[in-house]
């Protein structure tokens, strides 16, 4: 597959932003694996083959194991997670499907992320969730292939 265009050269401001955006979330508080099993989930959610790619080598670079990155599809089934990361997971998963809720982020999702997490944290999880979805709406759009293996 080629992509579309080349967003990145095209949109460089808008790039540009993004990335301090990632800058920001990636200081905020939320915890390395969990921001990263997040972004994996929701790239998963939307088809991004891209995201999902690049977010799985990046967790496991991180030191993820290979049973978390395998089995976030099915985080509420699989052992493997804390109930900090459910509550990020279900709280990425709610706002990602917005949609196929009357009530958006119904309130026991966001209360139970709330559990975990302090006011500029959570900030900082919502905005990550934002981020990813704005990254993988952008990739799945141009059609930007997924990378090689290094």
């Amino acid at each position: 597959m080629q992509a579309r265009m080349n967003v990145v050269k095209a949109g460089a401001a808008g790039y540009q932003a993004l990335l301090a955006l990632e800058s920001y979330i990636n200081g905020s508080g939320v915890p390395r694996s969990t921001l990263d099993l997040v972004r994996l989930r929701v790239s998963q959610v939307n088809g991004c083959a891209y995201c999902v790619n690049m977010h799985a080598r990046d967790a496991k670079k991180a030191g993820e194991s290979d049973e978390r990155i395998w089995s976030v599809a099915a985080w509420r089934e699989a052992p493997f997670y804390t109930d900090e990361e459910r509550a990020s997971l279900a709280l990425a998963e709610a706002a990602t499907r917005i949609a196929d809720d009357p009530a958006g982020v119904p309130d026991d999702v966001w209360d139970a992320a709330a559990d975990y997490y302090d006011e500029e944290s959570l900030a900082g999880l919502v905005m990550a969730i934002a981020a990813i979805n704005a990254w993988n709406r952008l990739n799945v759009t141009v059609r930007n292939p997924v990378a090689a293996a290094h």
